[in-house]
Formats: structure tokens, sequence, C-alpha cells
């Protein structure tokens, strides 16, 4: 698939020594939606800003479409649609008016059907007469997509575009994400809710002091990261693991009910079949056996952790 954006050993240091970007390198697929996964201060708003314009590098280079960001602003930025994640909004303006404007500042002409799509997608039509001011947090934060989407860009930022939002706004908000994909938009999102990253993104990045730690395909990330949990059920309580068990490193959980076991699916043997057969021989009785998926915000956690360390 055909990288759109590319980013090149991008650095952004200041005055004070601190290096917010430390040599980022990354290719976005066209068509993709990539999720950028840390914590708080860890660059994933300077990379945004970086790459729009917004800051300037230290050095490095951005190419969108094959522009380069310092020496074709005006033709990268064109491609470009950016949610960051403040509200700033003209209180007293009307939502159509907002958005018309957005589109004429990179200088396309007027094109009321496509701003009346646009809309009409992000349910704001029926809201265009009203002042920003009249509408709640959720719909604020479509009429900043529509301003993004007003002069079409071939790529989408978001930057935390669900935050303050409500669990049901948010689900409304992947799906308005789902259907951008299908038009063809490239999308990057920065998000503190790792199920925003489970539930749509095709490949998470994990950034953390600057540094981007990888880039995988989600699937392939929890497939190979991932550990698996088996959850077995036992009839009776036990207050102890009976010591011929401690060899599998189990734990002891749900009021002494539950013995939890973790291994990792890439490995040559499992020890599954040897765990099952020594609880039988400690005179276990099973009621049910469960597998469980690491989820992203575990893999996340380790990460993270792990590279602070």
């Amino acid at each position: 698939m055909t990288a759109i954006l590319s980013i090149k050993d991008l650095r952004k240091s200041y005055a004070d020594g601190f290096e917010a970007l430390k040599g980022v390198s990354l290719d976005i697929r066209e068509g993709e939606i990539l999720a950028l996964l840390g914590p708080n201060g860890a660059g994933k708003t300077t990379l945004i800003s970086t790459v729009c314009g917004i800051t300037t590098p230290t050095s490095g280079s951005v190419t969108v479409g094959g522009h380069d960001t310092q020496t074709e602003y005006r033709a990268a930025r064109s491609m470009i649609g950016l949610v960051p994640q403040e509200i700033v909004l003209e209180p007293f303006e009307k939502v159509l008016n907002t958005v018309r404007f957005s589109r004429g500042l990179f200088g396309y002409r007027p094109d009321n059907a496509r701003i009346e799509q646009i809309l009409r997608k992000l349910s704001l039509w029926d809201k265009r007469k009203n002042a920003i001011k009249e509408l709640s947090g959720g719909m604020k934060r479509r009429v900043l997509i529509a301003k993004a989407l007003a002069h079409e860009p071939k790529i989408l930022f978001l930057d935390e575009p669900t935050a303050g939002v409500d669990v049901e706004l948010r689900k409304d908000m992947w799906d308005i994400v789902a259907e951008l994909k299908q038009s063809g938009v490239t999308i990057i999102l920065t998000t503190h809710y790792i199920e925003e990253a489970e539930a749509i993104a095709d490949r998470v990045g994990v950034i953390n002091r600057g540094e981007l730690l990888l880039v995988q395909d989600k699937d392939k990330l929890m497939a190979q990261m991932g550990q698996k949990q088996i959850e077995v059920t036992l009839t009776e309580p036990i207050s102890e693991i009976p010591a011929s068990l401690a060899q599998h490193g189990l734990t002891l959980n749900g009021n002494g009910l539950t013995l939890v076991y973790t291994y990792d699916t890439n490995a040559e043997r499992t020890g599954i079949t040897k765990l099952l057969n020594d609880v039988a021989q400690a005179g276990l009785v099973l009621r049910d056996v469960q597998t469980r998926q690491s989820s992203l915000e575990e893999i996340f956690v380790t990460l993270v952790s792990g590279d602070a360390a």
C-alpha cells in the first residue's frame, strides 16, 4: 500500500534542551487508520503539530503526497485536515458559516453541495443555523471535524477526538471515522482510550518520551506480544494452591474457585496439557475452563513501563 505520509528522523528540541521528538520515522499508508498511543507528554501532539506545520522541526523531514512540508508547505498543508484537541470556535457564529469559512481559507471555491454533504454525514445539518454556543460539547467536536473536512483533505489528524465525550457519542465518532476511511481518507488519531484503538485502528503506534517504540498491525501486535490466560474454575474452593502445582506459576482468584495460568502463544509448548493433568492428579475437580487474550491496554502498559525502566 502506498505511503501518503512519510516522516524521516524527525526531531524537535527546545532552547532549554528538552527533546520533544527524538528521531521519529514513520510511513503512513494511504487509506489506513493509525492510532497513536502514549501517556501525557509522550510527544503525540508535538508530532502532529510538526507534521501540520504548526511547529517547526529541529531536523528531519516530512512529505505529504510527495510534497515536503518545509519547501512545499502550501501544497502539503492543503492535503491535511486537523481536528485539534482543544475546542476553539467562534461562539456566536453559525455552524454553516463556520464550515464555509474553513473551506475558503484554503482557497477553495464555495461548494454548498459539498458542505451540506459533510454536515449531513456528521449529523449537523439540522444544526446548521445554530450558533456554536448553543451546541453541546459533542456537537462542537463534530463541527471541528466538519471544518477539517471542508477543503477535502486526503489525510485527517484527530488529536484526542473523543476527550470529554460520553460513551454513546464516542461510539458515534467511531462510526464517523469508519465512514471517512471508506471514502478514502487516511486517518491518524491520538488517543488515551485504549478501546478506541482496538475498535477502529488498522495499525497501532506507541510513543513515549518523544520516541516511537513501535508501529505494528493491531492484530499482529496482539498476537505477537499478547499473552493468553487459562482460567480453570473448580467445583470446590481451595485456600491455597497445592505444592504439586507450584511449577505452573498459577494465581488463585475468585474466592479460591479459579486458577489462572498465563502462557505465551508463540512458545513451542504452552504447558496446558501438563497443567490439566497435574490439576487432576492434585484431586481438584474442574467445573469450567476458559481462555482470555491480553488486551491492547495491557500490552501498552507493558511497553511504556518497560521503556521507562
